[in-house]
């Protein structure tokens, strides 16, 4: 029997820019932190009709009933970031009021001094803050369905609607992420995976599947012994984008592990409903190479997710096996819990054997080891190529997603050294770093840059415009990254 999950993609809110309010629909004014006084005594909170705000930036205070505006919204300093969080949270207040008392659209009055960047980040928090997933056999629908962005100035409006095209484009792509990740494993297999990337393909963007036959033919070694465990056979999806006269490359690789028990090295008990949002990375890049597309950048981007599921059975793969790889390598299995570097492997060295990339990126919710290093809000990054680790991270900060250069450390380089085989997957040592070192046998001379998501791809509270759930972290920043090619 189907169970009813939600729609893929998730629908997004609609955005009306306009000068003049609508009438009978909530009111936000956006409030900013008081700065003190000169002689340095505090500065008295903002106040209108008797409701004071401190301006933090999140903060809504409700206004009681009236004439007059229904919420204050703080903002902070009025950094950008700041309206993204005044924007999220209004989102998930409107939400909760409009379904109580009816109506379906609310309108948020910008301040005087608010600017493009401003606006943008007000509009990400709005179409994302308000995300949900749930399986559920009530298919009501939100009862947000519009945000009205209210500016003073008539001659900011087609500039306004402009901006939020973009913004909807890349809200999109975090939003899709999250759909892939969330939705169950009892329905997300592998197939299933291949052909949502299908069905939401863009023009111009073509997708292959490509079978487990397939595989075989052509040696992804790695990949079918991940995915000899389970049921599902496993797939690759390739995504192209060829707009004409693109002077660079990109290729994007994405983890693809639509649920992971740790094969016979098995994971424990606790936590494991999670490993759903184990193809977290393949997730992103999907939605990437989609909202790339759509905003028809001029950089060509192939995008690769090698899908499997990890699973246990009489065919698993065992520790102490050999797998022969595309490339030839040979990896000694030392841990079968350390799959998404074995399909990994595979993927990097077809992808850049075939399309000769100019550059490469990975994104993968890897290892353990970069949650305990940096936390459950930043992305671990390890890279070759200088330059290309400062495009990545300057992207992630236009993306407001956070990311934090590793070292790809050479003393710890000849611990994968194999006796049995080329190389050893799983070794002692830093986890994070040891598995980056695994990858970067598989790239070559290629500029490389390597994405471990394991911490901020799931969300255990709401913060910002995230809620509990899958993220959809470096979605956003592969979009914001091919952006800055010309």
């Amino acid at each position: 029997m189907r169970i009813p999950i939600p729609p893929v993609p998730h629908p997004l809110i609609d955005i009306e820019i306009a000068d003049t309010h609508r009438r009978g629909a909530p009111l936000a004014i956006l409030v900013s932190t008081p700065e003190d006084h000169e002689d340095g005594t505090p500065a008295e909170p903002f106040e209108l009709e008797g409701v004071t705000s401190s301006g933090r930036a999140g903060e809504v205070r409700t206004i009681p009933a009236g004439s007059g505006p229904r919420w204050l919204a703080g903002i902070g300093d009025g950094e950008p970031k700041q309206y993204r969080k005044a924007g999220a949270a209004l989102a998930r207040e409107a939400e909760s009021y409009l379904a109580d008392r009816g109506g379906h659209a609310f309108q948020i009055e910008l301040p005087e001094e608010a600017d493009g960047d401003d606006v943008a980040e007000l509009m990400m928090g709005a179409l994302l803050g308000g995300y949900r997933y749930s399986v559920s056999a009530d298919r009501s629908k939100p009862a947000l369905r519009t945000l009205r962005v209210l500016t003073r100035y008539e001659r900011a409006v087609p500039a306004y609607q402009e901006i939020a095209a973009r913004v909807r484009e890349l809200a999109g792509a975090a939003a899709l992420a999250r759909d892939l990740a969330n939705t169950p494993s009892n329905v997300k297999n592998p197939a299933w995976l291949a052909e949502i990337a299908r069905k939401t393909a863009v023009p111009g963007l073509t997708v292959t599947i490509r079978d487990e036959k397939w595989l075989a033919e052509q040696g992804f070694g790695g990949v079918l012994a991940v995915g000899g465990g389970s049921a599902s056979p496993p797939r690759l999806i390739e995504l192209e984008y060829r707009p004409r006269g693109a002077a660079k490359h990109l290729l994007l690789v994405g983890k693809g592990i639509t649920f992971d028990t740790g094969g016979i090295s098995i994971k424990s008990a606790d936590g494991m409903h999670l490993m759903r949002t184990d193809m977290a990375g393949g997730g992103a890049v999907i939605a990437a190479a989609r909202a790339i597309a759509a905003l028809k950048l001029p950089v060509r981007v192939t995008a690769l997710v090698p899908a499997a599921e990890n699973h246990v059975s009489g065919s698993s793969y065992r520790p102490g096996d050999v797998v022969r790889h595309f490339n030839g390598v040979t990896t000694e299995v030392g841990n079968t819990d350390a799959e998404g570097r074995m399909v990994l492997a595979d993927a990097l060295a077809y992808g850049i054997k075939r399309f000769k990339p100019d550059a490469v990126i990975d994104v993968a919710t890897l290892t353990g080891a970069m949650k305990v290093s940096l936390g459950l809000r930043t992305g671990g990054l390890f890279a070759t190529d200088d330059a290309l680790a400062d495009r990545v991270r300057e992207a992630g900060e236009r993306a407001g997603e956070a990311w934090w250069r590793m070292p790809l450390l050479e003393a710890h380089a000849e611990t994968i050294r194999g006796e049995l085989a080329d190389i050893r997957q799983a070794v002692p040592g830093p986890g994070g770093i040891t598995a980056a070192l695994f990858l970067r046998e598989f790239v070559g001379d290629t500029p490389w840059v390597h994405l471990d998501i394991a911490g901020p791809a799931r969300a255990d509270k709401t913060y910002d415009d995230v809620v509990p759930g899958a993220s959809g972290f470096a979605a956003r920043t592969l979009v914001e990254l091919a952006s800055a090619y010309r």
